[in-house]
């Protein structure tokens, strides 16, 4: 259901800076840690000894000791030792690629072999000192297809985001999608309209007027296997939209790495890298309170529509034009399964 030869993010470096982290993605459960303070391991989160987590363990001098009867690990999957016991001749448990980049950790939770760590997604904004990023986590409990669909096909913002970045406008004007191999764009760009209340505010926050006609964009990018970053902003209307200089706009990147638990729930980062005011750490913490609440709407709604979709599953969606950033965002994915599992009969 999900293709696993690929890069996930699994977490961000805080979630392991003190204690390992049991996390599961794509069905396999894994513990990661940090074996010294520079540096990151993921192995399968069972301990060979009596099946505990050793994600209930602790990390000393850069084993992995499992928290049941001590147990000690090595970051390859090997047993290392156990008090008054001989156990190096036990069977090693698996280790999983895992690269810490862009301030997320990455895990394969695939092929070993085929993992590279430079086809991890680039994020030309991390490190850059003119952009601002602020992000969360959410657990939620839906396929992690709906969610694409979800990024993918913004009018449901008119609904579902009402008092914050929907507006008519969004239904009105019609969305383009492309696709160029795997990446999938839907777009949409809105002319001469009042800004929704969030966009209000990060006009303000880049100190410019909120009570003025403004062009606003919305460019939505899906890259396997279910990544989302989407271009927005406003710039006051006249001023070149999309293309206006920075002082006549307000734009952002939002972040969106999927990242599949089971076939029914996913590990949601969200965040949004913003190129006006970066050092102003108040604004980036207002934006992303602000989107923290925007993304709970999402939640409820996508795990209702979960439910129902498992109480019915032979009932047959309709497919609107709307809806064509999904669908061929899907049809990347399944073509990536296709390859996969063609690969493994072979």
């Amino acid at each position: 259901m999900f293709p696993k030869n690929t890069w996930y993010v699994a977490c961000t470096p805080d979630e392991i800076a003190d204690q390992p982290l049991g996390r599961k993605v794509c069905n396999e459960s894994i513990v990661f840690y940090r074996p010294t303070p520079d540096s990151v391991a993921a192995l399968e989160d069972f301990c060979p000894h009596r099946g505990a987590p050793l994600s209930l363990g602790k990390v000393c001098e850069g084993k992995l000791v499992c928290g049941y009867h001590g147990l000690e690990m090595g970051c390859d999957g090997k047993t290392v030792a156990m008090p008054g016991q001989r156990v190096r001749g036990f069977p090693a448990i698996r280790s999983f690629p895992v690269v810490e980049r862009y301030g997320f950790i990455w895990v394969w939770p695939g092929d070993a072999a085929l993992a590279d760590p430079a086809t991890i997604h680039h994020l030309h904004w991390h490190g850059n000192p003119e952009w601002a990023y602020g992000g969360g986590l959410f657990h939620i409990a839906c396929d992690y297809r709906l969610m694409v669909d979800n990024l993918m096909d913004l009018t449901h913002e008119t609904y579902v985001h009402s008092s914050s970045i929907g507006q008519k406008e969004i239904d009105e004007v019609p969305c383009k999608t492309t696709v160029d191999g795997d990446h999938v764009v839907t777009s949409r760009f809105m002319e001469n309209i009042m800004a929704p209340p969030f966009w209000q505010m990060a006009l303000r926050g880049n100190g410019l007027a909120d009570d003025v006609p403004v062009d606003r964009w919305q460019i939505c990018h899906f890259t396997p296997p279910s990544h989302v970053l989407i271009e927005v902003g406003v710039a006051h209307a006249g001023k070149g939209g999309y293309d206006a200089a920075p002082e006549h706009k307000a734009n952002s990147i939002v972040v969106d790495f999927i990242t599949p638990e089971t076939e029914t729930s996913i590990h949601y980062f969200w965040g949004m890298a913003r190129q006006f005011k970066p050092d102003d750490q108040a604004l980036t913490d207002s934006i992303r309170v602000g989107q923290g609440k925007i993304f709970s709407e999402d939640l409820e709604m996508l795990e209702k529509q979960q439910r129902n979709l498992l109480k019915y599953p032979d009932r047959k969606l309709l497919m609107l034009n709307i809806d064509a950033g999904g669908v061929q965002s899907r049809r990347v994915i399944d073509r990536l399964l296709a390859a996969e599992q063609s690969a493994a009969t072979a």
